[in-house]
């Protein structure tokens, strides 16, 4: 048994090897999908998440291709369509024909593309800090994108997640740190975003009439001083998704599940079980 908790158990997704946590039990299934920070992982991204909602939810976690734990194949093309397939191959290899989708920042555009493509897959969804509409790439995104490592620049990107100062430790930025520096992490991780780096927001984009077209409940959730996906993201999406509800905290920036913790756990259950 590995003594690192990032590391969960590992299953054939659509051919590649996947790092995913299973936890709760019962019917009632949600899929958690990660952002696309350096080094970062299902555990590392969900870790204050999945305890609460494995209380009344099967819990799944993956790490999607090219991040975390998971399998990297040698010349994979990361993009919407892999990282979509990947997620219905984990549904399918779990015998999983619906469930909850929430995905963060790069997860939102995961869980939208998802939930347009695989309608029938979906049960709720959950968009938080999302990307999927167009934007103009922030210089905090820029910087997450084109993170090279060191645990300076780690530091700086742990300021621009964070609105409280307070979570940026010099223990946190050197976890961080190692974490994006574990073998072959860095290298996938630079080859998925090189400059010019606004093509990529664009690529992660869903069409304005599919998601409006969208049958599903979606609750959204943004933090006010996000430094890396802007607030007006939301707005789109909540003018756009007919069942959509949004929720906006203020002091937070792009870490709304740490941030906001016991906010955001209780704000999410009680959407999925209502």
């Amino acid at each position: 048994m590995s003594t690192n908790a990032e590391i969960g158990l590992s299953i054939k997704a659509n051919n590649i090897e996947t790092n995913y946590h299973d936890v709760g039990d019962g019917d009632d299934i949600v899929l958690l999908i990660h952002g696309s920070g350096p080094g970062v992982s299902a555990w590392a991204n969900w870790r204050l998440t999945i305890p609460e909602l494995a209380k009344n939810h099967r819990v799944i976690a993956p790490d999607m291709v090219g991040f975390g734990y998971t399998d990297r194949p040698v010349n994979i093309n990361y993009t919407m369509d892999t990282w979509v397939e990947q997620a219905i191959g984990l549904l399918d290899a779990l015998n999983i024909t619906k469930a909850s989708v929430i995905g963060n920042s790069f997860g939102g555009a995961l869980a939208l593309a998802l939930a347009i493509r695989y309608p029938d897959r979906v049960n709720k969804l959950v968009l938080m800090g999302s990307v999927g509409v167009p934007f103009k790439l922030t210089n905090g995104l820029d910087k997450v994108w084109g993170y090279t490592p060191s645990i300076e620049n780690m530091k700086e990107l742990l300021d621009i997640f964070a609105y409280n100062r307070e979570l940026v430790t010099d223990e946190l930025a050197e976890l961080r740190y190692k974490a994006s520096i574990q073998p072959s992490f860095q290298e996938s991780f630079s080859s998925m975003f090189p400059a010019p780096r606004q093509r990529w927001v664009e690529a992660m984009q869903s069409g304005p009439k599919d998601i409006e077209s969208l049958p599903h409940q979606v609750l959204i959730i943004h933090g006010r001083d996000d430094e890396v996906i802007p607030l007006d993201n939301a707005y789109k999406l909540i003018e756009l998704i007919k069942h959509s509800q949004l929720h906006v905290y203020s002091e937070c920036g792009h870490w709304t599940q740490i941030e906001k913790c016991q906010e955001f756990n209780l704000l999410v259950s009680n959407f999925l079980q209502n």
